[in-house]
């Protein structure tokens, strides 16, 4: 080897350990500032994005009419618009498993809030595939409806005061409670110990409440969809997820890694999301409701689509004002 090439090939040597020193573990040019270590579009809240107020009676719907016959719709009725269009348009989730999730096998939305959806088309049309469905995030369900973008949102939505303001509720379909989610190995087993920690839950969701209510208030970190909260979770950038058990259990099924902890920090009730002005169709949504509470329906949904969450006491009883 000539004297000229081992020299060249000893600075070649050094300018790549020098390169590889400057960027080693530790030092300063690798350390990244806190706020990117949070998913892109992550944000801190730290206020309620909707209260729970006894202002009114947040879970009682209009009362059923006399329900046409599939196909039949009352003239000038907003059934009768949506049977001319052809589909009904429903928002949906597509990133919570086990009520609405995007199946990886056929990229087909699937779950127990689509199967609810698939039984309005059926009462309307006379075939449940009849459904044109929209994927939502939790921030957007309300303004979906509000832009008549939707006819109505099936996307484990609770009723709430402040919501009534803007949109109209079905009858409760299904009835949750809020629970932790964390890592097996976090120490923590209830609410009590969330002091301190990051807590990661959905931007748009009424369970980011009660966290935001706890006497030590927890930093709460809102993502998007509960996927980014999931990714969240394993990567050590929270130190715990809040939100609906079956929710929950649909992240769990994801990672075993995780776990369920705590007492019921509130009961959540889902409902069908309607346009305000169509009133017509709320009174036809709590029929089609009634008829799947009381031919079976309801249970053998549940059946296919929830029995991993264990036996159900059956579907919540409706509770009817107007």
């Amino acid at each position: 080897m000539s004297t000229r090439f081992r020299m060249l090939l000893l600075a070649g040597v050094a300018v790549l350990v020098t390169s590889c020193s400057a960027h080693a573990p530790g030092s300063q040019s690798m350390q990244l500032p806190a706020e990117t270590l949070l998913p892109p579009g992550a944000t801190q809240i730290t206020s309620p994005p909707d209260q729970r107020s006894d202002t009114c009676d947040a879970n009682a719907s209009l009362r059923p009419s006399a329900q046409p016959r599939p196909g039949e719709m009352p003239d000038g009725s907003t059934m009768a618009a949506i049977l001319k269009r052809g589909t009904l348009r429903v928002g949906v989730d597509q990133n919570s498993f086990l009520f609405g999730y995007r199946n990886p096998a056929d990229g087909q939305i699937e779950g127990f809030d689509i199967d609810i959806a698939r039984e309005i088309a059926r009462d309307v049309f006379g075939d449940p595939a009849r459904v044109e469905l929209h994927p939502l995030d939790s921030a957007h369900r309300l303004t979906a409806l509000q832009g008549k973008q939707v006819d109505i949102v099936v996307e484990t939505l609770t009723p709430t005061c402040e919501r009534r303001q803007s949109i109209e509720f079905s009858s409760a379909y299904f009835v949750s409670d809020q629970r932790l989610l964390v890592p097996k190995n976090s120490g923590i087993k209830s609410s009590a110990d969330l002091a301190g920690k990051k807590v990661c839950g959905v931007v748009g969701t009424i369970t980011l409440n009660p966290i935001l209510a706890l006497p030590q208030r927890p930093t709460v970190i809102g993502m998007s969809n509960w996927l980014d909260c999931l990714t969240a979770l394993q990567q050590g950038q929270v130190d715990a997820a809040s939100t609906d058990a079956p929710i929950l259990y649909g992240l769990l099924q994801q990672d075993p890694n995780l776990r369920m902890v705590g007492d019921a920090l509130a009961q959540d009730p889902y409902a069908v999301g309607v346009q305000q002005e169509t009133k017509d169709l709320v009174r036809f949504v709590n029929g089609v409701l009634e008829r799947i509470r009381g031919d079976g329906t309801w249970q053998r949904l549940y059946n296919n689509e929830l029995a991993a969450l264990g036996p159900t006491p059956g579907p919540p009883a409706p509770r009817y004002i107007g």
